[in-house]
């Protein structure tokens, strides 16, 4: 035997309270994201750069070191 339940398009109070309290939460996590990350004095990276001038050298470096193992992994495989 079944129960035929109606469902209508209102909400109970309970559903009302809960739908409340998350859009609170929701808009108080919205409000906790903007403020800034907690650091004040932002002195301490003045001054730097995300890399030197020599940058470029460290990448012909690694791509000589990777050239000169797949030369070494094509001589060592042919033997």
């Amino acid at each position: 035997m079944g129960l035929y339940v109606k469902q209508s398009d209102t909400r109970s109070q309970l559903q009302e309270k809960l739908a409340q309290e998350l859009q609170d939460r929701a808009r108080e996590k919205a409000k906790q994201a903007d403020l800034p990350d907690g650091v004040d004095d932002s002195a301490y990276i003045e001054g730097t750069s995300l890399t030197s001038k020599f940058g470029w050298v460290w990448i012909v470096v690694i791509a000589v070191v990777i050239g000169a193992g797949v030369i070494w992994f094509v001589a060592t495989s042919s033997n």
